[in-house]
């Protein structure tokens, strides 16, 4: 493997590459195939599993009725690199042959967020109870092994003021969806708290004050 291959990419770099079919969403490389029928998804899969042995490279994969999901990246480097591309490449051409449809603007990540003044104090913790690891990204991320449950993410809050609300949902979405996603919550009667941080991430609020957030890749740089 040359050290090219164990290049982490970021969300510029996915986009250079023109991988119309996926998104980038927390350094892994997302993708959903609607397949119509769940024979037609069997054969994606099959198609997928040569693919993965055939580069030595794994990614995970779901099947349901009437769809196909995908994520990729390398364990090695924690993200999503030139091998994930190049695998990506044979997925799409997979698809395409078996007529499914690509989705992309369909693929979201659920991250969960807690407003803390010390995340050190029950990082730990949360660690434990979860069965997480640390990030190899950033402190203040704890992460699934498995890539299966939400990210734990720790919102600084001052010290002197207690948090009304202690846990909030973080969505990251691909970047062309973040518009849509956030008209449709305030057209169901949520509220724009703030949008200082866009395109990163923006405020939203339901008619209660609960708040949550929509989050993309963009703005982070």
């Amino acid at each position: 493997m040359t050290p090219e291959d164990q290049r982490l990419l970021d969300g510029h770099d996915v986009e250079a590459e023109g991988l119309s079919d996926w998104r980038l969403l927390f350094w892994r490389l997302h993708a959903r195939f609607e397949t119509g029928d769940f024979a037609t998804g069997v054969r994606l899969v099959e198609a997928i599993g040569v693919a993965a042995e055939a580069a030595d490279h794994h990614p995970d994969v779901d099947l349901t009725y009437p769809r196909v999901d995908v994520r990729l990246w390398s364990h090695d480097v924690g993200g999503a690199t030139p091998r994930d591309v190049r695998l990506a490449r044979d997925i799409t051409a997979a698809a395409a042959a078996l007529g499914a449809v690509a989705r992309p603007e369909q693929v979201s990540v659920l991250e969960l967020a807690i407003d803390t003044p010390d995340f050190a104090e029950v990082k730990a913790f949360w660690a434990a109870l979860l069965g997480h690891e640390p990030s190899p990204h950033d402190h203040r991320e704890l992460t699934d092994p498995d890539g299966t449950m939400p990210t734990i993410w720790a919102q600084a809050t001052d010290p002197h003021e207690a948090p009304r609300q202690r846990w909030h949902l973080d969505l990251r979405v691909p970047p062309e969806v973040a518009q849509t996603r956030i008209r449709a919550a305030l057209d169901a009667g949520g509220t724009l708290v703030s949008d200082e941080r866009a395109p990163a991430f923006w405020v939203l609020a339901d008619a209660q004050g609960n708040q949550a957030c929509i989050t993309t890749w963009r703005g982070r740089d």
